[in-house]
């Protein structure tokens, strides 16, 4: 045998040994994956999706219309509705703030323009659930009230609805621009007897969103009655076709839409759709969805499961959309038209997806990830700054954080760089040094105050994640002063721990805002409660639990976590659903915290909360998401932690290991390399990891590197039915760590009243037993605090820490004032807990509220008239009083219906000064303050009575009178001269 047959066959042996090998490790499809994608999961519940057709990222989502308003309206469908009003061209996927339903179609047989919602005879029909059908890229339903039946498909930009008529009688469409949102202009142009051309351009969350539109017919129409009433095509905002079709075809109606220009939809038109069938467009999106969920492969023998997988894996790519045209065009947040070789996008939704949805996206899809990044950027130039959460070329200054910082230090430091890196850490530091949302007042203090911003401890939390990934960034770029800057900020969490009852709390004049109950759902936290952010320090865990006491504290506060009660009190907050505990799946402050254990040394229980939730809050019916699906990040969660492994902490380029629940997955890599996952022994009862290998050698570290996914390899799970000692020993833990330029936390009052009448006895505590509190009474010399003391006249005090290294903190102030000795207060009321302004003395400590509800100086009541009676301590001359009261009706705080004030001498006998009735019911969405004064003749009282009338029920013009809402009083200062 000659050397080169004796090469070849050994290279052959390889070969076949490397095929055999792979086919061991990798997963294979049995079927189609789009098979087992079912879009109706999250439209039903609260989760907000629909189930049209779409491409992955697309700019159209044709799809039903089943609502038109309300919180579970927010996509246009939910899956207890028996109506459709029609279909449109835009949705959003899982969102809390409903939008789009642009250019609505609805074939039916009557020559009729109202849309049925009263109840009438309208164009809208009924339908039932067991004549419709949803795949990725197709929609199909009977409509039954009329007998027709309707097809929808799609490509990016564009879509084809067909649709079977019963008889060649009465075939009409009906074309509604007035469909859902406020229409700011719009127009409807009859280009020819088979097209259409327009736009519509409307208000609702974004508040001046653009569309234009081009609608082709494959059958010939004669436009009948319009509305409003006028003669042709032009200031009609709805029309009827009425179709010319004796054979009773088909009829096909392609539409292109565009943010640009109705050039631009007719480009987008003709570029995908052109002279294409329908089944030839839905063969090309069906393709292409399957090509997209071919990035990862699973194998499992639970249909439940690999439907749930594929599902939330299809709901990851349904945003961001793409909103620019075939030829790069698009409208910028400037309104402005711009041009871009990249692909730009819209529909960020940040603060819940840089968390898992953007990190999955750096694994499955980087080259879109420069994209996003770019469009960040882009966006940068034309509106100033990066979106926080971006609409149709509108920023929405929904939620908090500026979490576009997170998704590009991620992609950075994981080596996704394609855009201009020194621009987009300007942009980044640009994002954190404005003064809007806060801001100011995080730079100064090191944390936000409760009554300078709402939302205080949640924004003073994610700013500080925030920070930490910019000093990351700054890091791996070799700027050194940012890197410092940066990692300080990072530590500003440590301004709102209170270490005697271990949550996160709000700081009000630098004391603890009070009353205090982790489980109250107040305006210190962003949709939650301290049990829900107080676990939030992703970029400095061994910080947190140092602040706690040491890795056995933190493992009990989350158990604590796990297992309190589930309900929560003060404000009602539909968003927290999911609850296992005070944990809360259905809202995404929570998402990170199962996987803590990992860092306790526990990972155990890590595997068995991440299992809990994988089969107990996902299910395969369209209530199967716990909460709002929001944009992917739901499924993004469900779609990494099914896998095994989990984004804590993105910009760590670590993933925390949990629990796989597959028996293989592979993920197809875009640089052609596979990532092959598997777990031997698996069952529902096999939870628990026995041992790990990557790559063929033991992992004993209970986290692991994204590079060695992008890389390719291969990832073994040995499953058992018990807790193991995989992971448990000291080194094999995850750790994120501040360990430079450590800042000293900002002293605060422990004890002491803001307002008091003889004295009041201070105490000054921190966090840090590192440090020495320094402080200053009326300007007077610093000294060191041992003891408290008391002071008995309105005072300023200024305190500081510092410890031996020549580390200080900053330096805050305090005002003490003292009220009247001899005036006191009696409510006959209940303020909220949550509105309590400082407490029973709240309504004459002589300090005035601002038009912000939110910042904690206004005394709230719900759903009750307020009564309090002032004692002025003697007979006293009195010839004026006043009361201040906030509407914000918007927030549904009311004015009272009428005000009425009482004097007497004994407190016992009144006498009614007067009565002022306020036109409270009337729609005012500005916010103002309304002072209610009257003025007497002179003379000696000693007490005043104040008597504010609750409006109660919410008007019906109000969005919350479908859910039987009650008005608030906000009150602020009864002020008596």
């Amino acid at each position: 045998m000659n050397s080169k047959l004796t090469a070849f066959l050994i290279a052959l042996v390889l070969l076949v040994s490397c095929k055999d090998s792979s086919s061991i490790t990798t997963a294979q499809k049995d079927q189609p994956l789009i098979n087992y994608v079912n879009t109706f999961i999250g439209t039903g519940g609260h989760g907000h999706t629909y189930p049209g057709a779409t491409m992955p990222f697309g700019m159209m989502q044709l799809s039903p219309d089943t609502r038109l308003e309300g919180w579970d309206g927010c996509s246009g469908y939910h899956y207890s509705d028996e109506y459709i009003y029609g279909f449109s061209h835009t949705h959003l996927s899982g969102t809390g703030i409903s939008d789009y339903g642009d250019v609505l179609l609805m074939p039916t047989n009557k020559q009729v323009f109202n849309n049925g919602a009263d109840g009438k005879a309208g164009y809208r029909a009924h339908f039932s659930h067991d004549n419709e059908t949803a795949e990725p890229g197709y929609y199909k339903v009977h409509l039954d009230a009329t007998n027709i039946d309707v097809e929808l498909t799609v490509s990016k930009r564009s879509g084809i609805h067909k649709y079977q008529f019963p008889s060649k009688d009465n075939q009409y469409v009906i074309l509604d621009l007035e469909h859902r949102d406020k229409v700011l202009d719009a127009k409807i142009d009859k280009i020819s007897n088979t097209e259409i051309v327009g736009y519509r351009h409307s208000e609702a969350w974004a508040k001046d969103q653009r569309l234009f539109y081009v609608i082709k017919t494959s059958h010939p129409f004669n436009d009948v009655l319009q509305s409003p009433l006028e003669k042709g095509m032009p200031g009609a905002r709805r029309t009827a076709l009425n179709f010319i079709n004796p054979n009773n075809e088909p009829i096909y109606i392609k539409v292109g839409i565009s943010a640009v220009d109705i050039e631009g939809a007719r480009k987008n038109l003709e570029g995908e759709i052109g002279n294409q069938t329908f089944e030839q467009v839905k063969k090309t999106a069906q393709d292409f969805w399957e090509k997209q969920l071919e990035k990862i492969v699973i194998e499992s023998n639970d249909l439940d499961k690999k439907t749930n997988f594929y599902s939330a894996l299809y709901h990851t790519m349904l945003a961001p959309n793409r909103y620019q045209d075939v030829d790069g065009r698009y409208r910028g947040m400037d309104l402005e038209i711009h041009t871009a070789d990249f692909d730009y996008y819209t529909v960020f939704s940040l603060w819940d997806t840089y968390r898992a949805a953007h990190p999955l996206y750096t694994i499955i899809e980087q080259e879109k990830t420069n994209d996003f990044i770019n469009t960040f950027l882009a966006k940068y130039d034309e509106g100033g700054i990066m979106p926080m959460w971006d609409l149709a070329g509108n920023y929405t200054d929904c939620m908090i954080g500026y979490h576009a910082v997170p998704v590009i230090a991620d992609a950075y430091l994981k080596g996704i760089r394609g855009y201009d890196t020194e621009k987009a850490f300007n942009a980044m530091k640009h994002s954190a040094t404005r003064d809007k949302f806060g801001l100011e007042a995080y730079k100064k203090y090191g944390f936000i105050p409760v009554d300078e911003e709402s939302e205080s401890v949640s924004k003073t939390l994610e700013y500080a994640y925030d920070d930490w990934t910019i000093a990351q960034m700054a890091k791996a770029m070799g700027k050194i002063e940012d890197y410092k800057t940066y990692t300080q900020r990072a530590q500003y969490y440590k301004n709102v721990f209170d270490p005697e009852t271990q949550f996160m709390r709000g700081r009000f004049r630098n004391t603890w805002f009070a009353p205090f109950d982790p489980y109250e759902v107040n305006f210190n936290y962003t949709e939650a409660n301290a049990w829900q952010y107080s676990f939030y320090v992703p970029q400095d865990i061994s910080g947190f639990i140092k602040l706690l006491g040491g890795k056995d504290k933190l493992e009990a506060k989350l158990d604590e976590l796990f297992s309190a009660k589930t309900e929560t009190s003060g404000r009602d907050q539909s968003d927290i659903t999911g609850l296992i505990g005070q944990y809360a799946h259905g809202n995404e402050p929570s998402h990170h915290m199962a996987y803590l254990y990992n860092f306790v040394n526990r990972p155990y229980k890590t595997q068995e909360r991440v299992h809990q939730i994988l089969t107990e809050l996902y299910h395969n019916d369209p209530d199967g998401v716990s909460g709002n699906e929001d944009c992917g990040q739901m499924s993004a969660w469900y779609v990494l932690s099914s896998m095994g492994f989990y984004s804590v902490t993105p910009g760590s380029n670590d993933y925390i290991i949990g629990t796989p629940l597959f028996n293989k997955a592979t993920i197809n890599l875009e640089n052609g390399k596979q990532f092959n996952i598997s777990a031997t022994n698996l069952s529902d009862t096999n939870i628990y990891i026995e041992n790990v290998k990557l790559n063929g050698k033991a992992l004993d570290k209970t986290f692991l590197s994204h590079a060695s996914i992008v890389e390719g390899g291969s990832l073994e799970f040995n499953m058992t039915d018990k807790p193991s000692t995989w992971g448990i020993k000291d080194g094999n833990e995850p750790k994120t760590e501040i360990a430079d330029h450590i800042i000293l936390p900002s002293p605060y009052i422990a004890k002491g009243d803001i307002t008091f009448r003889d004295s009041t006895n201070i105490s000054l505590g921190i966090v840090s037993s590192d440090a020495e509190i320094f402080y200053s009474i009326n300007d007077s010399e610093y000294e060191i605090y041992k003891t408290p003391f008391t002071i008995s006249e309105p005072t300023e005090i200024k305190m500081y820490a510092a410890d031996g290294y020549g580390n200080e903190s900053t330096v805050l102030t305090t005002s003490f004032f003292k009220i009247d000795p001899n005036l006191s207060i009696t409510l006959e009321s209940e303020f909220a807990n949550q509105y309590s302004a400082g407490g029973n003395d709240a309504l004459i400590d002589g300090i005035r509220s601002t038009k912000n509800y939110r910042t904690g100086s206004w005394q709230g009541y719900h759903n009750t008239d307020v009564i309090a009676t002032v004692d002025l301590g003697s007979l006293k001359p009195v010839n004026s009083i006043s009361v201040n009261f906030l509407r914000d009706q918007g927030a549904w705080i009311f004015h009272p219906t009428e005000v009425e004030y009482l004097v007497s001498k004994d407190g016992k006998h009144f006498t009614a000064i007067g009565k002022r009735k306020l036109d409270t019911k009337a729609k005012n969405y500005n916010i103002g303050i309304e002072t209610v004064e009257m003025k007497i003749q002179k003379s000696n009282y000693r007490y005043v009575k104040v008597i504010a009338k609750k409006l109660g029920d919410l008007p019906d013009w109000h969005i919350g009178h479908p859910m039987n809402g009650k008005s608030w009083i906000f009150v602020d200062e009864i002020s008596i001269k």
